[in-house]
């Protein structure tokens, strides 16, 4: 089919008014926050895939007739909603159809009997939380994009939120869910607090990143909203080791606070402004709750801490990384150009691991990328997303671009040390940011033997593989 047939076959759909074309606005659709793209747009250029044009769709109806008649006629799709992605998620390929469902927005129904709240994709999350909060309630989720996130696309990409400790990620906060497969057909995945009847398919879609479906609708679990009962300390300790094992002493010992964090010393210095002592890795802990769980809580952490060398800086820190920790979702476009303006490119990319394991990953990363990039000015990390066998590490890192058109090799180079070095010691290369197609090379060695049944997914649901090519599938 000619382009101009399929514009033609879209406005018939959904209005020629929702049909974007326009060059310019079609690309920011695709704009992509990962850092050598920002690097390249603070620079100039815009190399992205240009997309055909972009469909706002506003029901799931819409988005039925929209993939049915796409996947007919085998356009490549798309999908999108609040666009924060930092991982490639939502760059298209040549010609493709970018299918926009921000503006199926709505809170449909807050059931404070179930404890559970059913919205659009496209409801923001920090809508959706001001209202629970008002109401005394929350989700539970608070992603560093809180700011631009929209429900879709934190189910699709499996993203979880600072206080994932005690809540956990969206896996464990989604209830249900509806979604338009790539033929048009709608699916539903009813309410219920757990079933026995054969596989989750809530998993299907939870962190498929548009791949095997166009989520529409989610229902996700509420709970108390309870600020000013919290307990919060930060403590300063002796080594990144040294936090990581009392961290998982805390866990396996059964306690839960809301937030678990353990920054580095460069990190320390980058991010805190010195707040702990020269060498020395910063601990931030919150318990949220009913005031008796809460300090509960925090004493038995103080005590354990305490017992790994740790020494409390009072409440300050954590207040201020209260404060400050969504900023950066605001002012991202313009970091990135200041980081221009000083020739230097920074990101991030999380992985995660065995307890066993997350120490020698770390130190082996951060040796590594020391001793092969000559250009590096700094690197360092933290984990900020604890379980019984195991943590994360969110990599930071910062070089200088030394030469024009170099910036996206350079950033490859740092991140095929984390993944060469994850994959080597058994952990996996992506933890809450959605894997995007900057990660697709490595997914043979992320999923093992186990990988052919994502082909065997996406052959049975979408065989004329319109949805998000290159994401997950190599």
């Amino acid at each position: 089919m000619e382009n101009t047939e399929i514009i033609k076959g879209l406005q018939a759909i959904v209005g020629a008014e929702r049909v974007v074309t326009n060059e310019a606005a079609v690309a920011e659709e695709t704009k992509d926050a990962i850092g050598f793209r920002r690097y390249e747009r603070a620079d100039g250029v815009f190399d992205v895939p240009q997309a055909l044009c972009a469909v706002k769709v506003k029901s799931t109806e819409e988005a039925s007739q929209v993939l049915a008649f796409l996947n007919a006629n085998k356009v490549k799709t798309t999908p999108r909603t609040g666009g924060s992605s930092v991982t490639q998620g939502i760059e298209p390929v040549e010609g493709a159809v970018m299918l926009d469902g921000s503006e199926i927005t709505g809170i449909y129904k807050i059931d404070e009997v179930n404890m559970q709240v059913t919205t659009g994709c496209g409801m923001p999350l920090q809508a959706l939380e001001d209202q629970l909060n008002a109401m005394g309630y929350t989700t539970g989720h608070s992603p560093q994009s809180l700011p631009l996130a929209q429900m879709g696309g934190l189910v699709a990409t499996r993203s979880i939120g600072q206080w994932s400790t005690l809540y956990g990620g969206i896996e464990n906060l989604l209830v249900g869910l509806e979604a338009v497969m790539a033929d048009g057909q709608i699916i539903r995945i009813k309410n219920v607090p757990r079933r026995s009847t054969g596989p989750d398919l809530r998993n299907l879609f939870l962190g498929c990143e548009g791949t095997l479906g166009f989520i529409t609708e989610v229902t996700v679990k509420i709970f108390k909203y309870k600020p000013d009962e919290r307990w919060m300390c930060a403590y300063q300790i002796g080594s990144m080791q040294d936090g990581l094992d009392a961290i998982r002493e805390i866990m396996v010992e059964g306690y839960r606070p809301a937030v678990v964090r353990l920054h580095d010393p460069a990190e320390v210095m980058t991010l805190f402004g010195g707040v702990a002592e020269d060498g020395k890795a910063l601990m931030l802990f919150l318990a949220d709750g009913p005031k008796a769980i809460a300090d509960a809580t925090g004493a038995g952490v103080d005590a354990i801490v305490k017992k790994h060398g740790a020494e409390s800086l009072g409440t300050k820190p954590v207040e201020s990384w209260i404060e400050t920790r969504n900023n950066i979702s605001n002012e991202l476009e313009e970091t990135s150009e200041q980081m221009h303006d000083m020739g230097t490119c920074v990101d991030t990319c999380e992985i995660s691991a065995s307890w066993s394991e997350i120490g020698e990953i770390y130190k082996a990363v951060c040796a590594r990328a020391e001793a092969e990039m000559e250009n590096l000015i700094v690197i360092g990390g933290h984990s900020s997303h604890s379980y019984i066998n195991g943590t994360n590490i969110y990599f930071q890192f910062l070089f200088q671009v030394t030469e024009e058109h170099t910036v996206k090799e350079d950033y490859m180079h740092v991140i095929r040390i984390i993944m060469e070095e994850t994959l080597a010691r058994g952990g996996s290369i992506a933890h809450h940011h959605g894997s995007g197609k900057y990660r697709t090379a490595w997914m043979p060695q992320e999923h093992g033997s186990s990988y052919p049944l994502m082909y065997k997914l996406k052959e049975a649901l979408d065989p004329n593989g319109i949805l998000n090519e290159g994401i997950l599938l190599v």
